[in-house]
């Protein structure tokens, strides 16, 4: 079984990524519950079916992900109807011995950067870097998931 636990910030200096190569990630999500959502991702060449169950008040959920073909991953995205779908492009940043990764979002939720860093525990201590914001991680509205139904240059306080 497996066990996320992820921390979620918005990035207060996207100048962070100026000079990185990022990688083109399409997701497409075909159940967005409360309790589960199910995706589908399509990452350069390898495609993806996920399984997360609801995060709970230490940060974790249950995920299961397996790589599929990636003409399949294509091929779902494109031939059957989603709930909704987001493009982005992911940056992997090392710093302070931690793996942070970096999404600059595109399409309908373009100026949106976040910060996600994954943890071995869920009190393990982490050191925030100089670029990264407030944090997010109880706020519903920032999973992708939410993004792709909802997107972030159709909230009112970005208007």
């Amino acid at each position: 079984m497996g066990l996320e636990i992820e921390r979620k910030f918005l990035v207060s200096d996207p100048s962070v990524l100026d000079g990185l190569t990022g990688n083109k990630i399409i997701q497409g999500y075909f159940i967005t519950r409360e309790d589960l959502t199910v995706r589908i991702r399509q990452a350069e060449n390898k495609g993806f079916i996920t399984i997360k169950g609801k995060t709970k008040t230490d940060y974790s959920r249950y995920e299961f992900e397996y790589e599929i073909p990636v003409n399949d991953a294509s091929d779902l995205l494109t031939l059957f109807p989603v709930e909704g779908k987001i493009e982005k492009i992911r940056y992997a940043i090392f710093e302070s011995g931690l793996s942070w990764v970096v999404d600059r979002f595109l399409g309908e939720n373009d100026g949106l950067f976040l910060a996600e860093i994954e943890l071995a525990q869920p009190d393990q201590g982490i050191t925030i870097p100089s670029w990264v914001g407030a944090e997010v991680s109880d706020d519903e509205r920032y999973t992708n998931a939410s993004l792709s139904l909802h997107p972030y240059n159709r909230w009112e306080q970005n208007r």
